[in-house]
């Protein structure tokens, strides 16, 4: 065994005696070069709720604390993660495998839409296809030294989050939801499908929980009152933010300046993620 061992075999190429095999037989390999100690999927049972943009800070702010951070881009059909880091830069070809491309302040992105002549043009394929790429993004990118990739995913629990799931060495997944009746119902699914798959549940997200008046400060509930309290209670896991609904971050992300942005909305899962690459 390696001094430097983090016990995470998955993402280990060294075929050393201690080494334990994932018993699904499912898991794919990462590239030979790329070294990840931790893997944290972004879900939402629905599209709309600002899944992208919570990976994107929740990258932004554990690299401010100085870890090497990641995003695999695996909403294929609907990526929106260069556009938030403003990176217009192709994904470079190696001699045996993809590099990714490396945002203002050093994480490394992988999107389809850095492989595309034209970032406008859609991705028409079929879900096998779509899963394939998403496998491909694991295994044929050059990740370097990476403390955490947080791996977007399409909303739903169709082809792609099962495909993420079974081939992918994942830590922990984040659900991202917001207030509204409907999407409570959906979040239950997504964590319905977390507990089947064994993917431990980090905790929850609220996205555009409230509108904080400009002029008096009164918190508005937009979408009414929120139901997430009683999914976390329920399935016994954390709700670690309510993120208000703020025309700066939209502005941000639409700048292609999201690391730019700042808020602390997220300190209490930033220090659970801390906790979490200290494991052994």
């Amino acid at each position: 065994m390696s001094e430097t061992c983090n016990q995470n075999c998955n993402t280990c190429n060294e075929n050393c005696g201690e080494r334990k095999e994932n018993p699904t037989g499912f898991l794919e390999k990462p590239h030979e070069r790329s070294r990840i100690k931790k893997v944290i999927g972004i879900i939402s049972g629905k599209g709309g709720v600002g899944k992208s943009l919570v990976t994107s800070l929740l990258a932004v702010s554990m690299n401010r604390r100085g870890f090497h951070t990641a995003i695999l881009d695996a909403d294929v059909t609907g990526p929106s993660i260069p556009k938030a880091f403003g990176i217009q830069e192709r994904a470079m070809v190696g001699g045996d495998g993809l590099f990714p491309v490396k945002s203002k302040t050093g994480i490394d992105v992988m999107s389809v839409n850095l492989l595309l002549e034209n970032t406008t043009d859609p991705v028409v394929w079929r879900g096998p296809l779509i899963a394939g790429m998403v496998k491909q993004f694991w295994t044929d990118v050059i990740w370097d030294d990476v403390d955490f990739m947080f791996i977007d995913m399409p909303p739903g629990t169709g082809d792609v989050p099962l495909t993420v799931f079974q081939s992918i060495p994942i830590d922990g997944i984040v659900i991202v939801t917001s207030p509204q009746e409907l999407v409570s119902m959906i979040v239950e699914k997504a964590v319905r499908m977390a507990e089947m798959m064994n993917i431990p549940i980090l905790g929850l997200i609220e996205n555009m929980a409230y509108l904080k008046c400009p002029d008096c400060g009164k918190e508005i509930k937009v979408f009414g009152e929120s139901h997430i309290e009683e999914i976390a209670k329920t399935h016994k896991i954390d709700l670690f933010a309510k993120i208000p609904i703020d025309p700066r971050i939209a502005s941000a992300c639409d700048k292609g300046m999201i690391e730019l942005f700042d808020g602390n909305w997220l300190d209490d899962i930033e220090g659970r993620l801390e906790r979490l690459v200290e494991q052994k």
